[in-house]
């Protein structure tokens, strides 16, 4: 389903390489559309992406993940071969996924730190949504790429953005021996480094940074129409409520998640942007 493309210039402005593709479950009812394209920073892309349906014994399984990287890609790249089969090695996953979703997250990030000679000093954030037989959907993150749904139209934010200024985070690093700064015309960041305070590896941060997820879970109901994941290339430039708002009128969640990016980049987002439309009905 992967495609690596340029789009023309005839499409909606984007004129850079994509990564792209589309799928459906297993009856067809639930569909997906991703799109990634690379940021103007000079290095290589660093966001990583998971959608695919699978079946496991009686069970189908939608997975997505955004993995948004910074300083390498070696981490993003590691959480996508691995978090989720993490996830799903847990004994206890069908009977408590909550339990197995953040204990997964730990290991894979004990795993990364012990790792760092070959995957590097880099981190990642990430933000993975887990639909158990179209009827059950568990939502986790750490950092700040963010999973909206739509419920009847209306935005509903199913992750928190662990951002170094707020209350809590900030309190936390400051009670690991470890400072947020404020320097004026930049996005505060902890130790003068990293705008994130929870992430996977940054093991020179690790110290002051924490990577246990926030988890949320929810019925999928009639109401329930979009679920939009997506890095913070989107985010830093769009709303909630409009992003489901483009979503939601392109019946093609292809072709959705396309035209986020079209308009992020039009916004003027200068990230990697990573965006994944599922439509359920």
């Amino acid at each position: 389903m992967d495609k690596l493309c340029c789009f023309n210039a005839s499409y909606s402005g984007i004129r850079s390489a994509l990564n792209y593709g589309k799928g459906r479950s297993h009856e067809g009812i639930i569909k997906y559309g991703f799109c990634l394209v690379k940021g103007k920073a000079n290095h290589p892309m660093e966001d990583y992406h998971v959608a695919k349906f699978v079946q496991i014994q009686e069970h189908e399984l939608g997975l997505f993940a955004i993995y948004d990287g910074h300083l390498g890609e070696s981490v993003p790249a590691y959480l996508q071969k691995h978090l989720f089969s993490n996830i799903l090695k847990e004994e206890e996953f069908w009977v408590d996924p909550n339990s197995s979703i953040s204990k997964a997250y730990e290991k894979t990030d004990q795993a990364i730190l012990s790792h760092s000679s070959d995957l590097g000093r880099g981190g990642s954030t990430a933000v993975t949504a887990i639909l158990i037989n179209g009827q059950r959907l568990w939502v986790a993150n750490v950092g700040d790429s963010r999973a909206v749904l739509s419920r009847g139209g209306e935005a509903v934010q199913m992750t928190i953005d662990h951002e170094p200024n707020t209350n809590t985070e900030r309190r936390t690093i400051e009670n690991k021996g470890g400072f947020v700064s404020n320097m004026p015309g930049d996005v505060p960041r902890v130790n003068g480094q990293l705008a994130v305070s929870r992430a996977f590896g940054d093991k020179s941060l690790k110290s002051h940074l924490r990577s246990d997820p926030d988890i949320r879970d929810i019925n999928v109901d009639a109401n329930t129409d979009i679920l939009i994941l997506a890095s913070d290339g989107l985010w830093k430039v769009m709303a909630n409520q409009e992003a489901v708002d483009i979503a939601r009128r392109i019946k093609d969640p292809l072709k959705a998640a396309k035209q986020l990016i079209t308009e992020a980049l039009e916004k003027e987002s200068k990230d990697d942007i990573s965006c994944i439309v599922v439509r359920f009905r």
